[in-house]
């Protein structure tokens, strides 16, 4: 039996190795893909911020302006576009941006998701919520084209009023261990969430009339709002599953080195047990 048991110890351990190797050669490949999207996430803040500046001054400096992506309705749907992941093995984060849409939603009567990511598309298909759209395998790798596409189809479903609100649920990058779940209005504009600090009193006329401007504006913002969006869940996901496979690793490290030590002490009852066995078969002999 101890034989046994030790055959089945080594196997063990072969085989948490094994798995060991896959896990850090996944956070290699995650560490590096963090890096690449963290240069990204800097490159689009800029944008995003500066754009959404001009839009808050435009709207907080012109006296009775009047845009129907700035005005109320009575809400009798809500739109959601939702940012998931396509591919799992990153920790909670899945699960974590799908509670906070989940929760949001509790409140409103009537629901609709844009799915994007593979995780969130199933979860939603699943439990037979109204699709609107679903945007696959683009999580790792965001494309301004695709973000281009969901914004097109958030404001075609706002503008025929087939929504009343949309809202934008991402997980906002913060560090390497530290992601926030968000859930921020698309649709009506909040003018005092857009942008990134106070509107400046400006003496700018714009030509020919400040709606205009908006119309040309306003679909570069929530463009460039979902892209933004996509680009932080894409590092926030890299982020969570780097320290995923960083955590496997070293719970397979110390799975390996407790198998070890069992090994180790079952060897040692094998060699107790066949010394004894010599022993009482010299004492049987004299």
């Amino acid at each position: 039996m101890a034989g046994l048991g030790m055959r089945d110890i080594k196997r063990r351990i072969k085989s948490v190795n094994s798995t060991k190797q896959i896990t850090k050669a996944m956070e290699l490949v995650s560490s590096a893909k963090l890096r690449k999207a963290k240069e990204s996430l800097e490159k689009t803040k800029y944008y995003f911020e500066t754009m959404g500046d001009t839009i808050r001054d435009i709207v907080q400096n012109t006296k009775g302006i009047k845009h129907e992506y700035l005005t109320s309705r009575e809400i009798k749907k809500t739109g959601y576009v939702v940012i998931t992941a396509d591919r799992g093995l990153a920790g909670g984060y899945n699960s974590n941006i799908i509670k906070a849409a989940i929760s949001h939603m509790e409140e409103k009567p009537r629901k609709s998701v844009i799915a994007v990511g593979t995780k969130g598309r199933d979860f939603f298909k699943k439990r037979h919520y109204d699709l609107d759209g679903e945007f696959v395998h683009v999580s790792e790798n965001p494309s301004f084209t695709v973000a281009q596409k969901i914004g097109r189809l958030s404001m075609d479903l706002y503008k025929q009023e087939l929504v009343d609100e949309v809202y934008l649920v991402y997980t906002e990058f913060i560090s390497t261990i530290n992601q926030k779940q968000k859930v921020i209005r698309l649709l009506p504009l909040e003018v005092d969430a857009v942008g990134n600090g106070e509107a400046k009193r400006t003496n700018i006329t714009y030509e020919p009339s400040p709606e205009v401007v908006l119309d040309y504006l306003v679909p570069k913002y929530i463009d460039s709002m979902i892209y933004g969006a996509m680009v932080e869940s894409a590092t926030s996901e890299q982020a969570a599953r780097r320290v995923a496979m960083e955590n496997a690793t070293d719970n397979a490290e110390e799975m390996i080195s407790s198998l070890k030590l069992q090994y180790n002490r079952a060897r040692q009852a094998s060699i107790t047990q066949e010394i004894a066995e010599i022993v009482g078969g010299a004492e049987a002999l004299k």
